[in-house]
């Protein structure tokens, strides 16, 4: 037998990872330390706690603190193990051990609480203004509880003083939210995934307990189940089992993530080509993802501009003649809210959507007169949104490469098709930026170089027309760097919802397709051209 290691092409890589995603009905994302602690707080009542409370037990820092990311990242999810741990404990029925260890965890959580910076910054993750006050009402609830006990629930141990809300936060707003909507008999849709702030503030009755995940959120339907009824209805029990079967007995923050991974998956590969041999099923992805009334992004969720954007997208990507219409709900005269209600914008989200509309636009027309105008003004928006330094924020996402990625790939191709200046100029500023900021290794990140963010780095250079040494050299690099680390594990969570999330899927799909996008540069596919005849999966000058 001969020792030659046979590497699968780009073409076999890209089509196994889109029949693995076709078959995943729940999404690759890992379980969630804030929500698993979430329903470990709310729903005693759901078998596997055990598994759950060693899980929370076992993912503690050493500091004390719970959580992916910088320490401005770990307060959420560090009140929630806390808060989860105080509840087992009060509650009772745990082992001795488990009781010693959980107090153990809620005095090394609480110091690392009080040992953050007092100020922040703090993230613009879903919600915080709500979840970070909630929590810390319950924690000091727990621990004033703990305190008058008579009896101590584990003998000799006292876990401290009440606990500070930081500093930013008002401790009046779940009651707030809370209020102004239940005189209306109603919460709206917006406030569904993240239900289990608001929670104690909401009379039963005014979320029925009903079979399915509230907001796609574990944590909201526990809280729900908690507030309509007890016991919670069997539909309710079964739907959280079945979650937690697929994250090995814990929850992730959204379930099913389907909608958002089909769709990020499928464009991120056609940056490079489609394999016809996935055409079909992608095809088969956008017209059942289409809704002419506005896309969501898992069951539960308001519709989006993000989502709506992106099934247009790929629908053109793949030949579906699929309008962009439904965005038509989101625009607020200059640019798009991701949903109604927002409180802070996407730029990421506008970026999608320039570039569904070119797209669409290219394929059809006809329609430029229609959709022109709209074109022109969202263009000017974007551009407007770049910082000095050539890069973009976004409110779903920690690293600026995603999103600056996503606008230079945006403005590119409204720059080719609208002879827009000022676009290329945007794009070269970014271009500058991201030569600026490699990092020696090769790699680009924000806060240490990883997998994901070298691929945007190297989208945002293989944008531009230089072909200078230095260039040269630096996409060099990136090759090296992720042919390096190409299948050796998890990535970094860097997305935002309530805390840091990483959809594995989808980085996938990016990095599986900028490695062969900097293969063919060199003329070294790693697998034959795929791209089905009139799925248009490129520009012509990125062909």
């Amino acid at each position: 037998m001969s020792d030659t290691v046979v590497h699968a092409t780009y073409s076999e890589q890209a089509a196994d990872l889109v029949a693995r995603v076709d078959q995943d009905r729940w999404g690759s994302v890992r379980p969630s330390l804030y929500e698993t602690a979430r329903v470990v707080s709310a729903a005693p009542w759901l078998p596997g706690e055990p598994r759950r409370i060693a899980y929370l037990l076992n993912e503690q820092a050493p500091d004390g603190s719970w959580g992916e990311g910088p320490a401005r990242y770990r307060l959420l999810p560090t009140l929630s193990a806390v808060e989860a741990a105080l509840a087992v404990l009060r509650r009772g029925g745990a082992s001795t051990e488990t009781a010693r260890r959980l107090a153990s965890a809620v005095d090394g959580g609480l110091a690392a609480l009080r040992a953050l910076p007092t100020a922040g910054p703090w993230p613009d993750t879903a919600a915080a203004e709500i979840l970070v006050p909630s929590l810390v009402a319950k924690i000091n609830e727990q621990l004033s509880l703990i305190a008058d006990a008579r009896t101590p629930v584990i003998d000799g141990w006292r876990p401290g003083p009440a606990l500070a809300l930081p500093r930013g936060y008002d401790q009046s707003v779940p009651e707030y939210a809370a209020k102004r909507y239940a005189s209306t008999g109603s919460l709206p849709v917006k406030l569904h995934h993240t239900f289990e702030g608001i929670a104690g503030y909401i009379s039963r009755g005014l979320i029925p307990d009903r079979p399915d995940l509230l907001g796609s959120s574990p944590a909201a339907t526990a809280a729900r189940a908690t507030t309509a009824s007890a016991p919670p209805a069997p539909g309710t029990v079964a739907v959280l089992e079945s979650v937690a079967q697929r994250y090995a007995g814990s929850f992730p923050e959204a379930a099913p993530i389907v909608v958002f991974e089909r769709l990020w998956v499928a464009a991120a590969l056609a940056r490079a080509s489609l394999p016809a041999a996935s055409l079909p099923t992608v095809r088969r992805w956008a017209a059942d993802i289409y809704d002419p009334r506005g896309v969501r992004g898992a069951p539960g969720l308001m519709t989006d501009a993000d989502d709506t954007a992106m099934a247009v997208l790929v629908s053109s990507l793949v030949g579906l003649p699929h309008s962009p219409q439904p965005l038509d709900l989101f625009h607020n005269g200059s640019h798009y809210d991701c949903y109604v209600g927002e409180d802070t914008g996407s730029i990421t989200a506008n970026a999608h959507a320039l570039q569904a509309l070119g797209r669409y636009q290219r394929r059809h027309p006809a329609t430029e007169r229609l959709y022109g105008p709209r074109t022109q003004t969202l263009l000017d928006w974007l551009v407007g949104q770049q910082r000095p330094d050539g890069t973009w924020p976004d409110k779903w996402h920690a690293s600026p490469y995603y999103a600056t990625a996503r606008c230079v790939a945006a403005l590119k191709e409204a720059a080719v098709q609208h002879g827009a200046e000022h676009a290329a100029a945007a794009v070269e500023t970014a271009v500058a930026w991201a030569l600026d900021t490699q990092r020696d290794d090769g790699s680009w990140g924000v806060w240490g170089g990883t997998a994901e963010e070298t691929a945007y780095g190297a989208q945002i250079l293989l944008s531009t027309a230089r072909h200078g040494p230095r260039h040269a050299r630096a996409l060099d690099r990136a090759e090296t760097y992720l042919d390096a680390v190409a299948g050796t594990g998890d990535h970094p969570a860097l997305w935002h919802d309530k805390t840091l999330y990483a959809p594995g899927a989808m980085i996938e799909a990016e990095v599986l397709a900028v490695r062969e996008l900097l293969r063919t540069r060199h003329g070294r596919p790693g697998g034959e051209s795929t791209a089905a005849e009139g799925t248009d999966t490129s520009t012509d000058a990125e062909r």
